[in-house]
Formats: C-alpha cells, sequence, structure tokens
C-alpha cells in the first residue's frame, strides 16, 4: 500500500489520519476557530491531521449560493493556517491551469467528485508532484477507479489516494458500498472515507443539497473497522448557520467524542 499519507505525516501506518475542517473559508475568523479547535483534538488524541477547506465550491447547486472567497484569497488564507498554526492543508481544484499556482500553498491537492473523470484536471493535479486526493464520483462504481488511477500514473507521480463519498441512489440520497474501500485498496492507492458527503441529499432542498448528519458517526465507524486509511470529515461550530453543506457536517464540539472511538475501533480491528 502507498503510504504517502502516513509518511508525510510522520506517522506510523497503523493509525489512521483525519482530513477534516469546514466546507468552504466563509471568513478568516471562523476558519481559524474550526483549525485551531481540530488541531488541539487531534494533538491530544495523537492523531495525525490535514486540515481542509475550499476557497471555492464551483458546483453549488444554486447560482445564488455562497462558494467562498475565491482562488486567490482562498489560498492566502490556507497559507496562513499553514504558517501559523504549522498544519498542511489542503483543498480542491476545479481547472488545471490552478494546480500550479496551488501546488506553491496545498500539501494535498483534492479532485471533486464531479470532475473525477476529467483527465486534464487530473494529470495536471498529479503533474505538481503534489500528493493528489480524488474523490470518487458518485455515479462511478469502485472498479471504474482503475481508470483514474491508471490516468494518474502516467504522470510517475505515485501520491494518489481515492476518497469513497457514497454513491447515487435513486432521486437526492446516496448510499455506501463498505465493499469499495476493499476494491480500492487493492488497487494500490490510499483509501479515504469521507463520512460526511455520504449523508449528503444532493439537491434535495430544491436550491441547496440537504443532508442527515445523524448518520456521519455510524458510517465513519464501519469506514474505520473497514480499513480505510483516512477519514475525511467536514465540520463545523454551527452547522446551522454553515453557507455550505451544513445539513451534513458534524457539529465541531462532537468531534473529540467520535474520534475517540473511531480510535478505539482501529485499535481492535488493527
Amino acid at each position: 500500500m502507498n503510504n504517502f499519507f502516513f509518511d508525510m505525516l510522520d506517522t506510523p501506518s497503523p493509525c489512521f489520519f483525519l482530513v477534516a475542517g469546514p466546507c468552504v473559508i466563509e471568513d478568516v475568523d471562523t476558519t481559524f476557530e474550526i483549525a485551531r479547535t481540530l488541531k488541539t483534538i487531534t494533538q491530544d488524541l495523537g492523531l495525525p491531521f490535514i486540515f481542509k477547506a475550499s476557497f471555492d465550491k464551483a458546483n453549488r447547486t444554486s447560482v445564488q449560493s455562497f462558494r467562498g472567497p475565491g482562488f486567490a484569497d482562498g489560498l492566502a488564507i490556507l497559507g496562513k493556517i499553514k504558517s501559523e498554526l504549522h498544519l498542511p492543508v489542503i483543498s480542491d481544484i476545479h481547472l488545471p491551469d490552478q494546480a500550479a499556482p496551488a501546488a506553491r500553498v496545498l500539501d494535498v491537492i483534492q479532485i471533486p467528485a464531479f470532475l473525477c473523470r476529467q483527465t486534464d484536471l487530473i494529470l495536471a493535479a498529479c503533474r505538481t508532484g503534489k500528493p493528489v486526493s480524488i474523490k470518487k464520483g458518485q455515479f462511478l462504481a469502485p472498479h471504474d477507479c482503475k481508470n483514474i488511477i491508471d490516468k494518474a500514473a502516467t504522470t510517475n507521480n505515485p501520491h494518489i489516494a481515492i476518497t469513497e463519498r457514497g454513491t447515487s441512489f435513486g432521486y437526492n440520497n446516496l448510499v455506501v458500498d463498505f465493499r469499495s474501500i476493499h476494491i480500492l485498496k487493492q488497487m494500490g492507492v490510499s483509501v479515504i472515507f469521507d463520512a460526511t458527503h455520504s449523508v449528503q441529499l444532493p439537491g434535495g432542498s430544491a436550491t441547496a443539497s440537504a443532508g442527515d448528519r445523524q448518520f456521519i458517526p455510524t458510517l465513519a465507524k464501519a469506514a474505520i473497522a473497514a480499513g480505510a486509511h483516512g477519514l475525511f470529515m467536514e465540520t463545523h461550530p454551527r452547522p446551522e448557520k454553515a453557507l455550505c453543506d451544513g445539513p451534513n457536517s458534524m457539529p465541531l464540539h462532537d468531534m473529540a467524542d467520535l474520534l475517540k472511538t473511531l480510535l478505539a475501533i482501529k485499535k481492535v480491528s488493527g
């Protein structure tokens, strides 16, 4: 298995790592509040941590939805978090020409699920030499990711992860097939499970996506027991007021207890 995340975070591979933060950068103060809190929690637990926040949500349901501060301002905020809090940072890009400038700030580049088959975007991200996490599209079977991995492999960048985030199930619903974690691991990449987007109800509120956060802990526990290398979670101190993906965000004050439970599951599951 490719252990680049564990190598980057200087931790032994038996532990899982956490990718977490708000869905989108709302403002500097809220973003730093979330980052500081998560850093304290993960340091206390000895859990490897990468801070995540999007500078632009280019695939919002409605044109009226909040998208974020944009490329330049968003990267500047992530750069401050990286330098002041000494945290690795990850964010998603949407265009091939964003890859190189984003790589000057980001430690990991993320490819959004809806763009996971965009060849030029994948190649541009991988050619930066930075680790790349590609979110599995809701419309793909796990074995379809082999084609994505093969595209990435043409760049000779070995640091590739696939993030499982649920599969479309009828209208406005997602389900998770946990066999996916095993299937993806057999392809020789790091496998991350997105416990928050997996409870999303796409387009479920007409002009926005809905979600059911009560199921986040259940899915996260199952993913760690199934052997996911990493866990992705969006979290917010006030999910009901979040400007993006609030219904499927984990309350920040509940993160510590959930992560303690997940570490206990990891310990007994091996």
